[in-house]
Parts: structure tokens; sequence; C-alpha cells
């Protein structure tokens, strides 16, 4: 039976085993039942499973040098769930201290599978919105990269902390203006779009580019910010009408 086909009380009850068991295998140096959960094809497993050991990290403070010694064999298991899990699972660690883990996103960014590469993506996401200094310090090292899918993947990945502070991420995003690129000036002008409907976010969004020296790039985000306007209209600060006045009023043109 699938997790989510659990009733509440009983999904609760599994999360809490699941962290038990790792609990247990932590201590006794196994990890029979660990590797279970971390390559179930079910992804709620998996996210109890990730989500058990982030706790354990926070509660058992002085088990971390066994959870991460664990998490490190899990990272290079020949299955890409069970790398993805512990990807997921250094992300929530890095929530709280990101250079414990590091080691981890430099090695998942060139996962020969794409799920651990998602997982880093994710991690990104959830660690630089709440841990972001060493977060976006760490990104920033990877936006010249020769890979495309590498710089790619990292300007995906710090958009959520734009989503309510784009001046934390707008310099990092205009270091990629130039790139020639499909896949990674597409995912730059869908982030550019993607933080600046929130609240309080267009007007620090439009005043940063109008001191991007790429006009083309800069309007195709600008037009990609009033199509989103529309698109997400009812999760937008404003209506499409009124984001297109505030470009107009900022100098900028469509």
């Amino acid at each position: 039976m699938a997790f989510y086909d659990l009733p509440k009380a009983e999904r609760e009850q599994l999360s809490r085993r699941i962290q038990a068991d790792i609990l247990q295998e932590l201590q006794a140096g196994t990890d029979v039942l660990t590797l279970t959960y971390c390559n179930d094809e079910d992804t709620y497993i998996r996210k109890a499973a990730y989500l058990g050991i982030g706790r354990l990290f926070l509660r058992e403070q002085h088990m971390f040098k066994m959870i991460i010694s664990s998490l490190l064999k899990l990272a290079v298991h020949p299955g890409f769930r069970v790398r993805q899990t512990a990807i997921n699972a250094a992300g929530e660690i890095g929530k709280t201290d990101f250079g414990l883990v590091q080691s981890f996103f430099d090695k998942g960014l060139f996962d020969p599978h794409h799920s651990p590469r998602n997982a880093v993506i994710g991690s990104i996401k959830k660690m630089g919105e709440v841990n972001p200094e060493p977060v976006l310090a760490w990104a920033k090292t990877y936006l010249q990269h020769p890979d495309k899918e590498i710089r790619r993947e990292i300007c995906h990945g710090i958009e959520l902390r734009g989503r309510k502070y784009p001046q934390d991420i707008l310099p990092l995003l205009q270091e990629l203006q130039f790139d020639r690129t499909a896949r990674v000036r597409n995912t730059l002008v869908h982030v550019i779009g993607q933080i600046a409907y929130k609240k309080g976010c267009l007007d620090i969004v439009l005043n940063h580019l109008q001191h991007w020296d790429n006009k083309d790039l800069v309007r195709d985000a600008l037009e990609e910010i009033v199509d989103v306007h529309e698109r997400y209209k009812q999760f937008a600060a404003m209506t499409q009408a009124e984001a297109i006045a505030v470009i107009e009023r900022s100098g900028l043109h469509l």
C-alpha cells in the first residue's frame, strides 16, 4: 500500500517507525532497512526517510559523524533513488550546517542520473530559503561552469530564495545574462518571472534589470513577468494591468 493510501494517523506512525528504524541501524552500524526505505519506489517513503534523517541530525547531535558517514555510503550507492535520498537528507542538514554537507552537492551536480541532480536543485531551494549566505556563495562558484546543465541547475536552484528576497539572487542571475545556451537562457527568463510576482518584489526586480546590459534578454524577461502575472493571477500581488503600469513607470520598455 502506498504511503498516501494510508490514513493520516497511520502515515504519521509509519514516519515515526522509519525514523526509529534508521536510528537503530545508525547505532548498530547496519543499513538494511535504511537502504530499503531510501530505495523505495514510493517517493513519500523516501521522503519520510530523508526527513527522518534530518530530524535525527537536529535531535541527536552527538551522532552527527555517524549520520554523515552513513549518508556518504548512501551517496555512492548504485541505485539512483538511494543517491537521490542521500542528497535530500543532506539538504535537510544543510538548512543549518551547509559546510558539513557541501560535498554532497559538489558531487551530486554531476550524477549520471537526473533524479539525484534534481535532488540537488530541490535542496538548493530549501537550503537557500533558510540558510542563504553559504548556499548562494557556493552556487556562485558554478555560474560560469562549462557544462550548460550545471549552469541551468544552479539558476533553477536559487529561485526559491528570490521569491521573498529577489535582491539576494539578482546579482547571480545577472552573471548569466549573456549565456548563449537556450536551456540556460530560458531558465533564466523563467526564474526572473517567478521572483517578480510576489508582494514587494516587482520593483526590486525592475530596478535591478535597469542595470543589465543584455537588452534583448531584459525584454524577454519583461514579457515573462507580464505573462506570469496572468498565469499566476490567483497568487500574484498585482493584476497583469497593474504590473504593466509598474513596468512602464520604471522606464523599461516591453
